[in-house]
C-alpha cells in the first residue's frame, strides 16, 4: 500500500469512527426504552383502576337485593388483554418476575367474583323465597283476624311480627348483614309458637316461614363470606408497588437521557468545530486543485492534439489495410472467376477450330453442288463434264459421310453452346452475387445466396466435398451483396482450415423461430484452440501464417451481420472442426433500415 492510499484509508477510517461515535451519542438520547416503560405504567395504571371498579362491582351486586338487578360488567377480558401487553412489551425487566404472581393474583380474584355472583343468585333465590312464604303467611294471618275477633289482637301481634321478619331480610347492606341476622332471631324463635297458639294450621304456615327465612340468612352468609375472600384479595396493592417502581426507572431513564443530550451537544459541538476547521482546509486544496486542473486542461489539450494526429494515422493505416483487404479479396475473386471461365472457353476454342478444319470439305462439296446445278440449268449440258462433275460431287459426299463431318459438327456445336452457357451462368450469378444493378435493402432468399457463395468459391473449394441441406426458409430483407459477402468469407475461412487430404463443408439453412433464418456452415478442419475463441471477431487478429492473411474477413462479417440485427455464434472443437451459424432477421429494425448508408459503406470494405 501506498504511502497516499494508507494516508487516505486512516481518513476514512478516522471518520468512520466520528460518525459512529455521533450516531451512538444519537441514539442514546433517544432512550427509546423508557418509552416502553411508560406504556407499561399506563397498563399498570389501567389495571389499578380496573381492580378498584371490579371491588365497587362486588359490592354493588352484593348489595343488591332488588327484584331487578343492574348489569355487572365483565372486567376479566380487560385485565386479560392487560397482562398480554405487558408480558410482550420491551423494556420491562424490571417486573418481569411479578407479572405472572400478578396474574395468578388477578385470576383468583376472578375465581372469586364468580363464586360471589353463585353465591348472590343463591341469595336472591332464597330472599324470593321467604318473602313469599311471609307474604303467604301474613295473609294467613289476616284473614284469621277477619273471622274471629277474639283472636284479632294476638292476630295484629302476629302480623307485626311477620312484616319486622320482612323488612329485616330486606336489608341490602352485606357489610352489617350479621347484626340484621342477630336481631331477627328473637322474631324467628317465637314465630311458630305464636301462629301454633292462635290456629295450628297457622302454625304449620308459620314453620315454613321460618325455614324459608333461615334459608335466606344462611344463604346470605355464605354470599358474605363470597364477599370477604373477594375483598380480602389485595391485589391492587402490588400493581400499585410496581408502577412505583417503574415509575423511578422511567425518572432514571429521563435523567440518563439528559445526560446523554448533553454529551451530545458538548460533541456536535466539537465536531462542527473540527468540520469548519476542515472546511477552510478543503477551500485552500480546492484553490490548490483549481490551478492543478488548469495546468492540466492545457497539458490534455496538448496531449490530445497529438492523441488526434496518433489517431488520424491509425485510421490511415487501419485505411490501407482494409483496402489490402479488398484487394485480397478481389484478387481471389478475379482469379476464381477466370479459372471457372476457362475451362468452358475452352470448350468453345476447341470446338471452333475443330468446325474450321472441317469447313474445307463441307466448301468444296457445295462447290461442285452449286456447279453441277449450274450445268443441269443449261439447255444442252455436256454430258462428259455433266458426269465428271457428279462422280466428283458423289466422291466428296462420300468422303464427307465417311468423316462423320456432319455428326462432329453437331457434337462441337453442342460442346461450344455447353460452355458458352456455362461462362453465361458463371456471369450471371456473379452479377447476382454483387447484385450492383440492384437496390442496396432488398427481399433475398439465403438458398440463392449459398448457391451463388459457394459458386464463387468454387476455386478454394477443389479439394473439399460440399454438402448442401436448404431447408424451405422465408425470405428476408437485407442488403443481400453484404450477405453474400458473409457467406463467402466464412465459407473460404472454412476452405482454409482444413488440414486433411479431404476435408467436408456441410452448408445447412433452417428457419429460426418465427422470425429469423439461420445458416449452420460446419467444417471438419483443426477447429479453433479455445484461448482464440474470444478474439477471432477482433480486426487484425488471424491464426494464419505472417503475410497470409489481414484478419479482416470475420471482422467484416461480424460487422455486417450485426448491422442487420443478427449475430453469429461459433462451437469449435480442436482436432474436429467448427461450426458458424448466422442468425438473421426475416425483418430488419427500423433502426437498421434507418443506418443503410453505414451498411453501404461496409460493403465497400468488404467488396
Amino acid at each position: 500500500m501506498t504511502p497516499s492510499s494508507r494516508k487516505s484509508a486512516l481518513l476514512v477510517a478516522g471518520a468512520a469512527l466520528l460518525l459512529l461515535a455521533l450516531a451512538f451519542l444519537f441514539v442514546r438520547t433517544q432512550a427509546s426504552g423508557y418509552k416502553d416503560q411508560v406504556q407499561a405504567l399506563a397498563l399498570l395504571r389501567e389495571l389499578r383502576d380496573a381492580d378498584a371498579r371490579w371491588d365497587a362491582d362486588a359490592l354493588r351486586l352484593a348489595n343488591d337485593l332488588g327484584a331487578t338487578q343492574a348489569a355487572v360488567p365483565d372486567r376479566w377480558p380487560i385485565i386479560a388483554r392487560i397482562f398480554q401487553e405487558l408480558e410482550h412489551g420491551e423494556g420491562r425487566a424490571a417486573f418481569a418476575g411479578q407479572v405472572p404472581q400478578l396474574r395468578a393474583g388477578m385470576a383468583a380474584k376472578n375465581d372469586a367474583f364468580g363464586a360471589l355472583g353463585s353465591a348472590h343468585v343463591r341469595s336472591l333465590e332464597a330472599l324470593r323465597a321467604a318473602r313469599e312464604a311471609l307474604a303467604a303467611t301474613a295473609a294467613e294471618a289476616s284473614a284469621l283476624r277477619g273471622r274471629d275477633a277474639r283472636t284479632g289482637e294476638h292476630v295484629s301481634a302476629f302480623v307485626s311480627q311477620v312484616e319486622q321478619l320482612r323488612a329485616g331480610i330486606r336489608t341490602a347492606d352485606i357489610e352489617s348483614r350479621a347484626e340484621v341476622a342477630r336481631a331477627l332471631e328473637p322474631a324467628m324463635a317465637t314465630l311458630s309458637p305464636a301462629a301454633a297458639a292462635i290456629e295450628p294450621r297457622l302454625g304449620e304456615s308459620a314453620e315454613r316461614a321460618r325455614r324459608a327465612t333461615a334459608d335466606m340468612l344462611a344463604a346470605r352468609a355464605a354470599e358474605a363470606e363470597a364477599w370477604r375472600k373477594f375483598s380480602f384479595l389485595t391485589v391492587g396493592a402490588l400493581a400499585e408497588l410496581m408502577s412505583r417502581t417503574l415509575a423511578q426507572d422511567i425518572e432514571i431513564a429521563l435523567d440518563d437521557k439528559d445526560r446523554w443530550r448533553a454529551y451530545l451537544f458538548a460533541y456536535a459541538t466539537a465536531l462542527l468545530i473540527g468540520v469548519g476547521y476542515l472546511g477552510m482546509r478543503v477551500n485552500a486544496a480546492q484553490a490548490g486543485l483549481r490551478r492543478a486542473n488548469e495546468e492540466l486542461e492545457a497539458r490534455v489539450a496538448e496531449r490530445t492534439g497529438e492523441l488526434e494526429k496518433t489517431l488520424g494515422q491509425l485510421r490511415e493505416s487501419e485505411a490501407q489495410l482494409v483496402q489490402t483487404e479488398k484487394m485480397s479479396s478481389l484478387g481471389q475473386l478475379v482469379a476464381g472467376v477466370a479459372h471457372e471461365i476457362n475451362t468452358p472457353l475452352a470448350y468453345v476454342k476447341n470446338s471452333v477450330s475443330t468446325v474450321r478444319g472441317r469447313m474445307p470439305e463441307l466448301r468444296d462439296a457445295l462447290e461442285l453442288a452449286g456447279h453441277l446445278l449450274e450445268m443441269l440449268r443449261s439447255e444442252s449440258p455436256d454430258a462428259d463434264a455433266l458426269q465428271g462433275t457428279f462422280d466428283r460431287l458423289t466422291a466428296r459426299l462420300a468422303q464427307i459421310s465417311e468423316h462423320q463431318v456432319i455428326e462432329d459438327l453437331e457434337a462441337l456445336s453442342s460442346d461450344g453452346m455447353h460452355g458458352i452457357e456455362q461462362i453465361s451462368e458463371l456471369v450471371t450469378n456473379l452479377r447476382n452475387f454483387s447484385r450492383l444493378d440492384r437496390s442496396r435493402i432488398a427481399s433475398f432468399n439465403v438458398n440463392d445466396g449459398v448457391t451463388a457463395a459457394l459458386l464463387i468459391a468454387k476455386p478454394a473449394l477443389r479439394k473439399v466435398d460440399v454438402e448442401k441441406r436448404l431447408g424451405e426458409v422465408q425470405s428476408i430483407t437485407c442488403s443481400p451483396s453484404q450477405v453474400n459477402q458473409v457467406l463467402l468469407n466464412i465459407v473460404t475461412n472454412a476452405a482454409q482450415a482444413i488440414d486433411k487430404p479431404r476435408g467436408i463443408i456441410t452448408v445447412t439453412t433452417r428457419p429460426d423461430g418465427d422470425d429469423h433464418v439461420a445458416i449452420d456452415i460446419a467444417d471438419n478442419g483443426k477447429g479453433i484452440p479455445p484461448e482464440s475463441m474470444t478474439r477471432i471477431f477482433d480486426p487484425f487478429y488471424t491464426t494464419k501464417a505472417p503475410g497470409q492473411g489481414t484478419g479482416l474477413g470475420l471482422s467484416i462479417a461480424y460487422k455486417i451481420v450485426a448491422q442487420h440485427g443478427g449475430r453469429i455464434d461459433v462451437r469449435s472443437e480442436v482436432g474436429v472442426g467448427s461450426t458458424f451459424t448466422v442468425r438473421l432477421p426475416v425483418k430488419p429494425s427500423e433502426e437498421v433500415v434507418a443506418e443503410g448508408g453505414s451498411m453501404q459503406g461496409t460493403r465497400s470494405e468488404a467488396a
